[in-house]
């Protein structure tokens, strides 16, 4: 599959597929199964993303958005691979309430690995991120950026989700973005780069603000390197899309599935039969070895 030829839309039906990104550049996939798990590297760095919990939301489209995050916690605690870390990107909770951050905590609390986590709009409702970040202290961030590096690889979190313009997009800010620049300076071009955020950092769907008003700007300085993975949630499943050597891969939920682009007037929670649900919920796996290919898992709750 080349380069300029890909971007794929994988389903929000869960149905999980390893994505193999070679040194070339160059993807190929293949549906998970009893094979693929041969593939995994027990040396390799590996880590997982999950996202979009929504610890508060009761709706029809998934009652007991408790249990969907706890079986997704117990399900990555029994990877055969640990994980390095974890990274929760955004929409923790639904309502930004107190008793939602607690019991969101109590549940990532349980996983056997470091716990990143970064704001997505329902965690900042009233107090601009306040409750969330005494709910979720870390490292030390600024301007809503922390970075940090693991085996090689350097990782970077942005927060688009403070300042939301107009058409209800996303926005990083010019000080969040000069931060960006000083700490790219600093690396070299052939250094793999992982980059999370909430909202997607190109135009998915502007119309339903799935885009990032001021990214164009992040997406330049990300340019110069020859590896760059962006991943980030807000819109509930599974879409992929590539950019020269910036490829990005957005997440499934843990809480409830959301339309595909433009299906529909808005994008409302989608009531699935109780027997699809857990197919349309779930988390990703990342894994690099060094010299060799870089795998994206999708995982659903089945």
């Amino acid at each position: 599959m080349k380069r300029r030829n890909f971007i794929n839309h994988v389903g929000w039906t869960g149905l999980g597929f390893l994505w193999v990104i070679g040194e070339n550049g160059l993807l190929t996939s293949c549906k998970i199964g009893d094979n693929a798990e041969k593939h995994l590297n027990s040396s390799a760095l590996s880590f997982v993303q999950i996202s979009d919990s929504h610890i508060g939301f009761h709706k029809p489209a998934n009652e007991d958005v408790i249990a969907t995050l706890q079986k997704a916690v117990n399900a990555i605690n029994s990877l055969p691979t640990p994980p390095a870390f974890v990274i929760h990107t955004g929409d923790i909770t639904h309502l930004s309430k107190p008793a939602e951050f607690d019991q969101a905590k109590q549940i990532l609390s349980q996983l056997k690995t470091q716990l990143f986590t970064l704001p997505g709009e329902h965690d900042t409702i009233g107090d601009r991120g306040k409750a969330y970040s005494q709910a979720f202290s870390q490292r030390e961030t600024k301007e809503g950026l922390q970075s940090w590096d693991h085996s090689g690889v350097h990782f970077v979190s942005l927060t688009n989700v403070l300042d939301f313009g107009e058409t209800g997009k996303g926005k990083l800010g010019q000080a969040q973005l000069d931060l960006l620049t000083r700490d790219l300076a600093a690396q070299k071009h052939e250094t793999p780069l992982v980059v999370f955020s909430h909202i997607p950092l190109y135009d998915l769907y502007p119309k339903w603000g799935w885009a990032t008003e001021d990214s164009a700007h992040a997406l330049s300085l990300l340019s110069r390197f020859s590896s760059v993975t962006v991943l980030n949630g807000h819109i509930h499943q599974v879409i992929h899309h590539s950019e020269g050597n910036i490829r990005f891969s957005t997440a499934a939920s843990t809480a409830y599935p959301l339309p595909s682009p433009g299906n529909g007037e808005q994008p409302a929670p989608v009531k699935l039969p109780a027997s699809q649900l857990l197919t349309a919920l779930g988390f990703r796996t990342v894994e690099f070895s060094p010299n060799q290919d870089t795998k994206l898992n999708q995982h659903s709750l089945v």
